[in-house]
């Protein structure tokens, strides 16, 4: 990777993000964990969520990634309280077309993940910057089958 092509892919505002990742204290009795790793980097996410009334209640995750999959976080954990499965599987749908298929950013409340855009020529990152939303749409998905069990 070329120098430019580094200092474009990890612009100021991912690494901003990268420091401010929130909700990083796990939830004392979560509905649902669920653990997700990238096998080509080693980066893992562990997200644990609690859905009240069919949106998120309650969200934590446990975020060792590289600084795209740390800014991907960031923004996820800001955007998902509130959120129904319906966003977050929409959200997480858009993000890999954005990154698979050269589709446009995800849609509110995760628009700001548009800052990743450039990580779409990049495949070998795109695992470590689906692993928050997998996990959440993952974890949302238990919550819901455990509901109906």
């Amino acid at each position: 990777m070329a120098d430019s092509d580094m200092i474009k892919l990890y612009s100021g505002r991912i690494l901003e993000l990268t420091a401010d990742i929130p909700h990083t204290d796990r939830l004392e009795s979560p509905q649902a964990t669920v653990r997700k790793r990238s096998p080509l980097c080693g980066s893992t996410v562990t997200v644990d969520l609690c859905v009240e009334d069919g949106r998120v209640s309650a969200f934590a995750q446990d975020v060792k990634a590289c600084a795209l999959g740390q800014a991907s976080a960031a923004v996820v954990g800001h955007a998902i309280i509130g959120c129904t499965r319906e966003q977050v599987d929409t959200a997480r749908d858009q993000l890999r077309a954005m990154l698979k298929s050269d589709g446009p950013a995800p849609e509110a409340p995760f628009d700001e993940l548009h800052v990743l855009m450039p990580a779409k020529d990049y495949k070998n990152r795109h695992a470590s910057i689906m692993l928050t939303l997998d996990a959440a749409s993952e974890a949302f998905a238990e919550i819901e089958q455990s509901a109906c069990a």
